[in-house]
């Protein structure tokens, strides 16, 4: 069993704006650098073998802050874990977007949910593969995240207000061949209201033990 927490960046000005990021390269801000301080506190009552990040920088700071003050070292930064990709859209607010790409359209550059789940997942079984048993810190994106909420509940999401926050932490478990969520946003998978999650059997939390 290999145990992931993946993480969200902390905050950026794009944030606060509601741009769409994807893989354009927007720095934290002063009060993402604050929530990545936050989140080293709460996983830091958990023992870490490594800390992995999308190689973005706002992941790659928001890594090394985490790192620092835990002590893990370097963070490796991990291609495959870079956000969506969204082409023509980036940079858009959500009005501008639907301003000028209506619903169903296409847009340029733009790649779709199946290759991001495609490529995230295979990223990230590689990752427990090549380390079974350990525990380890994933920082990534609030699109790499719900791409995996997703894959993990068979299709569900989370709820309208069980939003993928800037900092917030996802625990998840790779055991016999399979990705499994455990917690999301620290709350154990039989906690939630999963829109369209299936029944089954309760699962328990799985954070590494401190």
């Amino acid at each position: 069993m290999t145990y992931l927490a993946l993480v969200r960046h902390g905050q950026t000005d794009w944030n606060v704006a509601k741009r769409i990021q994807g893989s354009t390269d927007i720095p934290l801000n002063a009060t993402g650098r604050k929530e990545a301080k936050a989140t080293a506190e709460v996983l830091a009552h958990g023992r870490w073998d490594g800390i992995l990040t999308s190689p973005l920088g706002r992941a790659v700071e928001t890594a090394e802050i985490i790192a620092k003050i835990l002590d893990l070292g370097e963070p490796e930064t991990v291609p495959g874990l870079v956000e969506r990709h969204y082409g023509e859209a980036e940079g858009l607010d959500f009005e501008e977007l639907h301003r000028r790409f209506p619903a169903q359209s296409v847009v340029p550059g733009r790649e779709t949910h199946k290759q991001v789940r495609e490529r995230v997942h295979s990223a990230l079984i590689t990752i427990a593969e090549e380390r079974p048993g350990q525990a380890l810190i994933v920082v990534c994106h609030g699109g790499v995240i719900s791409s995996l909420v997703r894959y993990a509940t068979d299709g569900a999401r989370p709820r309208a207000d069980e939003r993928i926050a800037n900092g917030s932490v996802h625990y998840f478990s790779y055991v016999d061949g399979e990705l499994r969520l455990d917690e999301f946003n620290g709350d154990p998978v039989n906690e939630l209201a999963l829109e369209g999650a299936p029944a089954g059997p309760e699962a328990p939390a799985l954070r590494p033990p401190s």
